[in-house]
C-alpha cells in the first residue's frame, strides 16, 4: 500500500498521530494541538503561535546540565521563552553568565551576570518582566563568544532538525554570532517528547541541533547538518532592519574579506 508523505504512523489512545510532514506549518500545528489535547502544555496558554511551555521543563533543564559543554560553560546564549526559563535559572545557579536576546531582537542582547544577582532572586531574574532589574544591555561590539547555545523549539527531529514558531529569530541570532567571526558551537533544545517528529522540511539557513533533551530522554545528534556561517542578507527586508536595529549595528561594523563580514570585536 502506497502511503503519502505525512501518513499517520503513531496511534495513541485510539487516535492516529502524524509524524511526517511536507510543510513546517503543518508540523507546528500538529505539535501545538497535541500538547494542548494531551494536556501537557503549561502556561502561557494557548501553546499555539509560540515556543510552547511543557510539563517537565524543569527536569529537562537539569538533564541538559549533565552534558558538556553546558555543564562547565562560562557563557551561554539562551532564548527568552517560558520553557527555557528553568534552563536560564539553572545556568545562573551554576555561576554561568547568561546572554538573552530580547524578544524579536528589538533591543539586541541582555547579559544576566550571576555575580550581581542574589541567590534568592535568581527565579525573578529569569522572568521576562521581573528580570529587567538585573539585565544589562550588551552592544554587539562587546558581545563575547559563547560556549554553547540553548534555543526553544516547536518541533524537532532526532536527526537534529528544528523549527520554531516561524519567525526565524533563533536562526538569525546564531548567524549573527558567526558574522562576528566566532566559531560554530553546539546547540541544544529542551522539548516535550510529543514535540519530536520523524520528518519535516529544512531550509538552508535553519539552525541545526547538537542535542535534544526531554524530561525523560537525552538525544545526541550524530550527524547534524552544517550550521550557517553567517546571515543571508537577501532574506531580510528594510522593514526587518528597521525593526531590529541590532542588524544595522552589525552591518556598521568594519567589514573584512570580500564577503563583507564584519570584523571580530576586539577584546
Amino acid at each position: 500500500m502506497n502511503r503519502p508523505f505525512g501518513y499517520h504512523v503513531l496511534r495513541q489512545n485510539g487516535i492516529t498521530m502524524r509524524k511526517r510532514f511536507s510543510k513546517k506549518d503543518e508540523a507546528r500545528q500538529a505539535v501545538w494541538d497535541r500538547l494542548q489535547n494531551e494536556r501537557v502544555a503549561r502556561f502561557p496558554f494557548p501553546p499555539h503561535g509560540r515556543i510552547p511551555n511543557f510539563a517537565g521543563a524543569e527536569q529537562a533543564a537539569k538533564r541538559l546540565f549533565e552534558l558538556f559543554p553546558w555543564k562547565n560553560a562560562k557563557r551561554l546564549k539562551i532564548n527568552p521563552d517560558a520553557p527555557q526559563r528553568p534552563v536560564r535559572e539553572e545556568a545562573l545557579r551554576r555561576g554561568i553568565k547568561v546572554y538573552v536576546p530580547t524578544p524579536r531582537l528589538r533591543g539586541g542582547f541582555m547579559l544576566f551576570d550571576p555575580a550581581t544577582i542574589p541567590l534568592d532572586q535568581i527565579r525573578k531574574a529569569t522572568g521576562l518582566t521581573t528580570g529587567k532589574r538585573w539585565a544589562k544591555a550588551v552592544p554587539l561590539k562587546k558581545l563575547p563568544p559563547m560556549d554553547a547555545i540553548v534555543c526553544g523549539s516547536v518541533a524537532v527531529t532526532r536527526s537534529g532538525h528544528r523549527c520554531g514558531k516561524g519567525e526565524g529569530y533563533s536562526d538569525l541570532e546564531y548567524a549573527m554570532l558567526r558574522e562576528l567571526g566566532y566559531p560554530a558551537v553546539p546547540v541544544a533544545t529542551t522539548v516535550h517528547g510529543v514535540q519530536i517528529l520523524d520528518e519535516f522540511p529544512r531550509d538552508s539557513n535553519d539552525l541545526p541541533l547538537s542535542v535534544i533533551v526531554t524530561p525523560e530522554e537525552t538525544i545526541r545528534v550524530r550527524r547534524s547538518s552544517k550550521p550557517p556561517d553567517g546571515i543571508d542578507w537577501t532574506l531580510l527586508t528594510e522593514e526587518d532592519l528597521e525593526a531590529m536595529p541590532v542588524l544595522l549595528e552589525l552591518k556598521s561594523l568594519k567589514p573584512t574579506s570580500g564577503r563583507g563580514r564584519p570584523s571580530r570585536p576586539k577584546r
